[in-house]
């Protein structure tokens, strides 16, 4: 939620909090605002900010089932600023990137495809994460 708050490795996203989504290469947010998208004309989002420092349009909203978002949940992400829900229209740009989707916000959950999943990627158990811990790795070989 806060823009300079971060989460802690491992620790589980509860449904209804707000985060900050962070690209790694480019330390760019996942953001929206009031403009339109340029191939469907729907609500734009886009990369915005410095080294993960942005705005509010950079918040959205953890929209799911239970207590917290788990591998393999379908959930929606709302935009805290505009009220939208994150979706793909299926229409793809010819450039910068060949075939890359757009990505825009929706008013309406039902009208477009707007769960999502995390699928692959690295997920730690809180339990498996100890920063403090040293481990001291004994090397025999000669």
């Amino acid at each position: 939620g806060e823009t300079k708050k971060q989460c802690a490795r491992g620790e589980p996203v509860k449904c209804g909090s707000s985060i900050r989504l962070t690209h790694l290469a480019t330390n760019k947010n996942l953001h929206s605002h009031h403009f339109s998208s340029p191939l469907s004309a729907n609500q734009e989002v886009s990369a915005y900010g410095n080294d993960g420092e942005g705005d509010t349009g950079d918040h959205w909203i953890v929209v799911c089932d239970g207590e917290a978002w788990e591998r393999d949940d379908k959930i929606m992400m709302k935009h805290v600023d505009t009220d939208v829900y994150l979706s793909v229209t299926g229409q793809t740009y010819g450039r910068p990137i060949n075939g890359q989707y757009e990505i825009v916000g929706v008013q309406w959950p039902n009208s477009n495809p707007v769960q999502w999943k995390a699928s692959e990627g690295l997920f730690i158990h809180p339990s498996d994460f100890n920063p403090k811990k040293q481990v001291h790795i004994e090397h025999t070989e000669l």
